[in-house]
């Protein structure tokens, strides 16, 4: 008897797995090309890699880069529009895909091309402004006017890219103290003192770490366990591993993302961890349009696993499903989402032969479908 009770257990076991596991594939455009019409939202299936188009809202300004709020109830999009550039607040309905707008503020700093959220603040990085802005959220999720505006100043060796400061990047380290800010036109990654109540004040210089002159720092991405960072330069192609420790980052390697032998341009983009922990990918633009797979070895350290075409132009950012097992690649110049399978054991990518056609795609986010 328990033999005959067992088997149906293993079969409701195994259609259990087999379940689909959807999730939302949200893109964040430019709708200055005339290509896009603004944020896309698309179901997509962790078990095919099959996608389906859920909404699209339009009406929505350059929104080139998104983050989701708390409970992912809201999005929240930068306009990237020179010198009256704005951030935008969205409800989010999961089950249909529906963003409703809320309102816009003026980020008070031109072209922010990052944007990050928690349950107090959302923060812009205002590249050509040089600036961070800091907006609170009210209650029904929509933005408060910027209640902080924190200006860098300097440059650096390149004087095309760096004749000023252009601020990349804003994250949160894993402790939620502080806040990370890459400046590529300075050629300094910042670390502020982060007050969530703070007002005026919620952030508060700590210190800052210079990399090699002209690298150009863009994205950081931390380590699974929070011990390490890995920073990505956008104009020497390079990579800084740092070990982190209580809002200090000391760098422990240097490497890039460019075989040896290479010498065209670099565009370097976009990092992302494997779910697992295990494997670093990083994106390169300018005349390359590949991926380097990178092992994350005993220390934090890097090791090259391979280079793999994006088979598109421009990839501008990508993102790895919640469950690993497969990496898209959004092309700027080629408005098209590639769909590559990852090899969990490896880190090997393989073309699928998938593509979501949509107009000039800069940023890519995985929420809950319900």
């Amino acid at each position: 008897m328990k033999k005959l009770l067992f088997f149906p257990m293993i079969m409701l076991a195994l259609q259990s797995c087999a379940q689909k596991k959807d999730f939302n594939l949200i893109v964040g455009t430019y709708t200055n090309t005339g290509k896009s019409e603004g944020i896309y939202v698309y179901d997509f299936d962790t078990n095919t890699a099959a996608f389906k188009a859920k909404s699209v809202t339009k009406s929505v300004e350059n929104p080139s880069y998104l983050a989701l709020g708390d409970g992912n109830k809201t999005i929240y999009a930068v306009n990237e529009t020179s010198e009256t550039s704005a951030a935008s607040a969205f409800n989010f309905d999961a089950a249909s895909g529906k963003l409703t707008f809320i309102n816009k503020q003026a980020s008070n700093g031109a072209d922010p091309c990052f944007i990050i959220a928690d349950q107090k603040n959302v923060i812009t990085a205002n590249y050509s402004g040089g600036s961070i802005s800091v907006f609170g959220i009210e209650k029904n999720g929509a933005l408060s006017p910027v209640k902080q505006l924190v200006k860098h100043s300097g440059n650096s060796v390149n004087k095309d890219r760096q004749g000023s400061s252009h601020v990349h990047m804003v994250q949160f380290t894993p402790d939620h103290k502080y806040l990370v800010v890459n400046d590529l036109g300075t050629d300094k990654v910042y670390l502020y003192t982060y007050q969530p109540n703070g007002g005026n004040q919620t952030l508060t210089i700590k210190d800052s770490v210079a990399v090699k002159p002209g690298a150009g720092p863009r994205h950081l991405v931390f380590s699974k366990d929070g011990k390490y960072a890995y920073l990505i330069h956008e104009i020497d192609g390079g990579i800084t591993v740092f070990s982190y420790s209580d809002g200090n980052l000391t760098e422990i390697q240097e490497t890039k993302i460019t075989a040896d032998d290479f010498k065209g341009e670099n565009g370097a983009a976009d990092i992302h961890l494997s779910p697992d922990g295990k494997f670093l990918y990083a994106s390169n633009r300018g005349s390359e349009n590949k991926i380097t797979i990178f092992a994350i070895e005993k220390g934090g350290l890097l090791s090259v696993r391979g280079y793999v075409p994006t088979l598109g132009k421009g990839p501008r950012n990508f993102a790895i499903d919640p469950t690993g097992k497969y990496l898209l690649v959004a092309h700027q110049y080629t408005n098209d989402i590639v769909i590559f399978e990852r090899n969990a054991e490896t880190g090997a990518l393989t073309n699928t032969g998938k593509r979501i056609e949509v107009g000039a795609p800069v940023c890519l986010l995985f929420a809950a479908a319900k």
